[in-house]
């Protein structure tokens, strides 16, 4: 019996699934938080006497900081370790989002947006870290779609359901005990995630090795080494003129995708207020159907790229002709929805499938920065969203100055050139080449 049992194989244990749970949890968390300032902006601008551009202004302030801070806060995730980063970040942000209910003039609140951006700013870059050293790369796509877009979108679309529609709508709570409310939540989700958290599967005292094995693709009995941590100037000096070429592409990609992305996370509420002359609670349903939308397309983008590269045995092209793809429907689906502009339902509903087909897109991203960044894989993600944030800066700026003085239809007919632009900047993004010269064959 005893040699039976020494012959027969571990199972691998199922602690990565928790570990999926945590990111998704986090993501959910950081955008439902996010998406609360745009849910009170009809507030603020009736209460502070606020233009469209004055609410843009606090939107860059909250996008500069955000930018500013991902490269440094990446680059700290890949050598300190997520697990420390991550933890701050949420209890960061969740006390900078509490700041908000507690401004008392719009100054004080630009500092709130501010600190929200920094705090929130690596974010993403941790979860992409935490999608490598946990998954294997076989299902690393799909998994991040899940994390990084369903999760992300289902946390903005609960906040306009939860904290818009129901309890500022339907209930009417004033906005800012609900905000103090969100806060102590995210304050304890940090604690959770603290204690139960660890950076990889070695060094969590649940996981057993042929789970860590199945993660690393170890075929034997004998654990891989971990690789040497690389430094930032190992990194710099070893990166090529073609791979430094293929991240300005994938950089300026996501600028676009941002650009036109800032469009449902900082205005559709107010759009809704003053063009349909909404209600809170009809608000709050209205604009989270356009994040549902993105939800169940992030969610189907990413098995759909993993599935694709495998039937077409094609990484690069399985990447390109999703994303492609994806964002050429969404300008096309936003054109034809200024025809029905003047039917409120009908072009809200048409938001839903905008932001389906945009979203369906956003996985491959993810994949593609795990995909060049191989151990240096936070610091690339966080240098692609902070250059991403010029979209984030100057969107806000952009929208508001055209809804205040031209018109609301100009504002989504722009977002539209930004996803056609985003569609076609794909045809120049190779997901093979990685980012140091050292990977080229791996």
């Amino acid at each position: 019996m005893s040699d039976l049992s020494a012959a027969t194989p571990e199972r691998p244990s199922n602690v990565r699934w928790g570990i999926f749970s945590l990111a998704c949890g986090t993501s959910w968390l950081l955008y439902f938080h996010r998406y609360m300032f745009a849910l009170i902006k009809p507030d603020l601008k009736q209460e502070w006497n606020l233009g469209s551009d004055d609410l843009g202004l606090l939107d860059s302030v909250f996008s500069i900081t955000y930018t500013g801070f991902q490269v440094p806060l990446g680059i700290t995730a890949d050598f300190i370790g997520v697990r420390i980063v991550l933890t701050l970040l949420i209890l960061g942000w969740s006390l900078a989002m509490g700041m908000h209910a507690l401004a008392p003039n719009f100054k004080v609140l630009a500092v709130a947006r501010g600190a929200l951006g920094v705090t929130q700013s690596a974010a993403y870059a941790c979860l992409n870290r935490i999608s490598k050293n946990w998954f294997p790369q076989t299902v690393r796509t799909s998994l991040q779609g899940w994390i990084g877009v369903f999760f992300g979108r289902i946390g903005g679309f609960s906040a306009n359901i939860i904290f818009g529609a129901i309890l500022m709508g339907a209930v009417g709570i004033d906005w800012r005990p609900l905000v103090l409310v969100f806060t102590a939540l995210g304050v304890a989700y940090a604690v959770i995630f603290w204690c139960v958290f660890r950076d990889s599967p070695r060094d969590n005292p649940w996981t057993n090795s042929a789970e860590a094995d199945l993660i690393e693709g170890v075929s034997t009995d004998k654990p891989a080494e971990p690789p040497p941590r690389m430094t930032v100037k190992q990194m710099f000096s070893r990166m090529s003129g073609r791979s430094i070429g293929n991240l300005l592409a994938l950089n300026g990609q996501t600028i676009l995708s941002t650009a036109a992305d800032n469009l449902y996370s900082a205005w559709i509420p107010l759009f809704l207020a003053e063009v349909y002359l909404f209600g809170a609670e009809e608000r709050g349903w209205m604009s989270a159907l356009p994040l549902l939308g993105g939800a169940i397309g992030g969610a189907l983008g990413g098995i759909l790229n993993d599935v694709l590269m495998e039937k077409i045995g094609n990484r690069c092209w399985g990447r390109r002709l999703v994303g492609l793809g994806g964002k050429s429907i969404a300008a096309a689906l936003l054109v034809l929805g200024l025809f029905v502009f003047d039917r409120p339902y009908l072009f809200c509903t048409l938001l839903f499938f905008v932001k389906f087909f945009s979203d369906s897109g956003l996985s491959t991203t993810w994949g593609t920065v795990t995909d060049i960044g191989g151990e240096a894989t936070a610091t690339v993600f966080a240098f692609n969203n902070a250059v991403a944030g010029i979209g984030s800066m100057i969107a806000p700026l952009l929208y508001g100055y055209i809804a205040e003085e031209y018109s609301w239809h100009t504002v989504f007919l722009t977002a539209a050139g930004f996803y056609l632009l985003c569609a076609l900047s794909w045809l120049a993004i190779n997901c093979t080449i990685p980012i140091v010269a050292e990977d080229e064959n791996a």
